[in-house]
């Protein structure tokens, strides 16, 4: 026991007065290699998120190529689902764009023939869902909204 405490203490010590210096080409090396990973990250998360939206938007019979523009992928998957297209500006409010992800998302489930819990999926679990959705057997049945009539939100 008294060998594990003296272990313990000399741990200590190697490691409280231990100091480490590094010059300025290893910190920036450190940071464009973090740097160059989160950008990778980020990349592979894109990807993951834009191929099953361009199959969706294909599905539907609109470009696929509107999956890559920010703002208007949102207005073609509002045309998808057959909600008005002024509901752009809802998604841009804070906290209430997530009430009506969550609406738009089991809109597009009910578009493909799916049920509202395959549609909270696609809003909780995108990463799962959406290719699940874009490369899976799912038909585009039509909006799941009619867009002549007012909707009860």
């Amino acid at each position: 026991m008294k060998i594990l405490a003296l272990l313990l203490n000399f741990i200590i010590l190697q490691t409280r007065y231990r100091y480490y210096e590094y010059d300025d080409r290893e910190a920036v090396g450190i940071a464009v290699g973090l740097l160059i990973f989160y950008i990778i990250l980020i990349l592979i998360f894109i990807a993951l998120y834009i191929i099953p939206l361009w199959k969706i938007f294909v599905k539907a019979g609109k470009p696929g190529w509107a999956a890559i523009i920010p703002i208007y992928n949102t207005i073609v998957l509002l045309e998808i689902v057959g909600r008005p297209i002024w509901w752009i500006i809802l998604f841009l409010i804070p906290c209430v764009n997530i009430v009506f992800n969550i609406i738009v998302c089991i809109d597009l489930a009910k578009s493909f023939g799916k049920d509202a819990a395959f549609g909270i999926g696609l809003a909780l679990l995108s990463i799962i869902f959406f290719p699940i959705l874009g490369f899976g057997s799912a038909q585009y049945i039509g909006p799941s909204v009619n867009p002549e009539k007012p909707s009860s939100i």
